[in-house]
């Protein structure tokens, strides 16, 4: 397994960012160059995204990347919600969802199907996995979502001065826009999906799940009800476990299979 760190500078973020890919380079495993040039096909590709508070880090098993062939790249998403703000230099979903698997592709040669490429992450990232996949469901097949902040309601209803404990009324006003007008917005994964519906897009294959003792588990659940409300197909899990590691490294290696088995 290669384990390779970049730092290029970004168009849509205005200054020069990193991250991190592993590819399975095993000396039986052909480079995904060689593959290309072999006819073998390029490599499939795990776009992984973390959660709030956090930075880019692989939580994927390197035996699950080298068991079903697939790169992991790793960016950073600050506390953004992977969404695209309105000041300069914000454009993280642009950033995950059009530059980087340009480059990515460009650079490695790795997927540039949305049969090949997929998006998976926790908490703020399960958000984003799913926000991301919606945006451009052109490009990523699958999105895999654990535990994911889908709070879009709750930012509806926040008003100047307010604190839900983790973060103020001016940090979600800048990450989702105007509270007040979220959720007809590009911001809300539920106007994406009566968007593409009513387009009569091809939607992106969608696996969630979430920790019963989890305090995101009712956000999750009014999610997946809303996605049976509209006839969405999706898979939606639930078991014991809470908002930490070992719930989401037990459910990385389903979503593993589930996308690449």
């Amino acid at each position: 397994m290669a384990y390779i760190t970049v730092k290029y500078r970004s168009k849509a973020l205005c200054r020069p960012v990193s991250f991190d890919v592993f590819i399975p380079n095993d000396p039986d495993t052909l480079l995904p160059w060689e593959q290309g040039s072999e006819g073998g096909g390029r490599l499939k590709t795990l776009f992984l995204l973390h959660g709030y508070s956090e930075s880019g880090f692989n939580w994927v098993p390197e035996q699950l990347a080298a068991k079903y062939g697939f790169a992991v790249v790793i960016p950073s998403g600050e506390n953004s919600f992977w969404l695209d703000g309105e000041a300069t230099g914000s454009k993280f979903c642009t950033f995950v969802g059009e530059e980087l698997p340009d480059y990515v592709n460009r650079t490695f040669g790795l997927a540039d199907s949305r049969e090949d490429t997929f998006v998976l992450g926790l908490s703020m990232g399960g958000f984003g996995a799913l926000h991301t996949a919606l945006t451009y469901p052109e490009r990523f097949g699958k999105a895999g979502a654990m535990s994911s902040a889908l709070i879009v309601h709750e930012v509806a209803g926040m008003t100047d001065g307010t604190d839900n404990g983790i973060a103020n009324y001016a940090y979600y006003r800048e990450c989702f826009g105007e509270p007040a007008e979220v959720l007809k917005s590009r911001n809300n994964p539920e106007a994406l999906i009566d968007k593409l519906l009513s387009d009569g897009a091809r939607l992106p294959e969608i696996y969630m799940c979430c920790g019963t003792e989890d305090f995101l588990l009712e956000n999750n659940r009014e999610f997946h009800r809303f996605l049976e409300s509209r006839g969405v197909a999706h898979i939606y899990k639930e078991s014991t476990g809470t908002h930490d590691m070992r719930f989401w490294s037990e459910y990385t290696e389903k979503i593993a299979d589930w996308m690449f088995g």
